[in-house]
């Protein structure tokens, strides 16, 4: 069996406080990117294995979050022996959540193989132990995600796309490098917003510039200049609003209209989708 595993983008974050635990609470609208997947394939087999093809991932299968999905719903569930295929295209370390959503993809997989019929509140408990994203692709539908990531409540109760959204086209940029999550952490100034991030999502497109932030933003782009640079060049291009996606290194932009791939830096990754 077959799921392709797609990413998102986080449209606005807010990190609100730093709890005592060492993990800090955040409010974020996370927004499926439906065309941008990995390929995550899990089989029945007398052993388990794992292999992986595509962008080149350094980390040890062990510690893959697909191997982890699995080994998890083992120890739940006893679930046998599987042989697990990954093709990777999302790039990582880009804060667009491509090996969250290979492990929430992985789980739903071992779901059906194993015939454990586990209700989605059920899976996303468990993806919800794997990271701070990972449940989000168990639904896989736009959310405002609160806690450290986890708590997650529909956008609208249809799973629709926010009206400001559907018909324009999604451009996201990454460089040839990442941004660890720590790292961005280490330099963030938790604050609390005025007007909650919902009711300011409800605001008209064109004053999103001004009122949608990404409070990683200040720091990460202190540490990676380009960052910066990239996005002021998304806006110099027309976009109604451009943010950095999660904690980087991606970036993406909203527009009104196709932007020729041409106009990027070669070295630069680039992709584009009408938002539906």
């Amino acid at each position: 069996m077959i799921l392709f595993a797609n990413c998102k983008i986080n449209i606005g974050l807010d990190i609100l406080i730093r709890r005592p635990d060492g993990y800090h609470d955040i409010e974020t609208l996370m927004f499926p990117v439906r065309g941008l997947c990995d390929a995550v394939e899990v089989l029945s087999a007398p052993l388990d294995s794992f292999s992986c093809a595509g962008l080149t991932v350094d980390c040890p299968p062990e510690k893959n979050l697909c191997m982890k999905a699995l080994h998890l719903l083992r120890q739940r569930y006893g679930i046998g022996p599987v042989k697990l295929n990954l093709l990777k295209t999302v790039p990582f370390g880009a804060g667009l959540g491509g090996g969250s959503s290979d492990a929430a993809h992985t789980i739903r997989l071992l779901d059906r193989l194993f015939s454990l019929n586990l209700p989605d509140t059920t899976l996303e408990s468990l993806a919800a132990e794997l990271g701070s994203d990972t449940a989000f692709f168990i639904r896989n539908r736009p959310a405002i995600a609160s806690g450290r990531g986890e708590i997650l409540t529909a956008w609208q109760s249809d799973d629709s796309t926010p009206r400001a959204l559907a018909g324009k086209h999604l451009v996201i940029l990454k460089p040839d490098f990442g941004v660890g999550t720590a790292e961005a952490y280490r330099g963030v100034s938790p604050h609390i917003p005025e007007i909650p991030l919902r009711e300011r999502l409800n605001a008209p497109l064109q004053q999103w510039k001004e009122l949608i932030v990404n409070a990683f933003e200040p720091s990460v782009f202190a540490l990676y200049p380009t960052l910066k640079n990239l996005k002021e060049k998304l806006y110099d291009m027309g976009a109604l609003y451009a943010s950095l996606s999660g904690s980087g290194s991606a970036l993406y932009g909203i527009f009104e209209s196709p932007v020729p791939r041409s106009l990027f830096a070669t070295e630069c990754f680039v992709y584009q989708e009408i938002i539906k």
